[in-house]
């Protein structure tokens, strides 16, 4: 259970929370994204095709993120007149997160560290990929 108002969730510091979350919510850029994308938006209820529009990403990949994020409690989805529509998540802790992540994000230190963890989640290295 992540505290609402836990000292050191808004530094520079990458710690077990955000490490966790990082590892299990957004472990994707795209993922990174479309969290940003719903905490600027969070009255937003669209399809995956036109949030792929407002992101600038492919739709089919969008659409697998957003599924991706539904797994993980971030995103909501449902049906409406047969096409699926996302939402973000009504949870009070989930929201409390993203905007922690989101503000931790204006710091350049913190943006490296999560942009690293990211990368690093995906399987990717210096030594081997450059």
């Amino acid at each position: 259970m992540v505290q609402m108002q836990q000292p050191g969730l808004v530094n520079a510091e990458m710690n077990a929370v955000w490490k966790q979350f990082l590892r299990t919510k957004v472990n994707s850029f795209i993922k990174w994204d479309l969290v940003r994308f719903f905490h600027d938006n969070p009255h937003t209820v669209d399809t995956a095709e036109h949030i792929a529009q407002f992101v600038g990403r492919d739709a089919k990949t969008v659409q697998l993120e957003l599924d991706g994020l539904v797994k993980v409690d971030v995103l909501t989805r449902r049906n409406v007149e047969g096409v699926s529509v996302y939402r973000l998540s009504d949870d009070a802790e989930i929201r409390q997160l993203i905007s922690n992540f989101v503000a931790a994000c204006h710091n350049r230190e913190f943006r490296v560290q999560a942009i690293n963890h990211v990368i690093y989640g995906m399987g990717f290295s210096q030594s081997r990929n450059l």
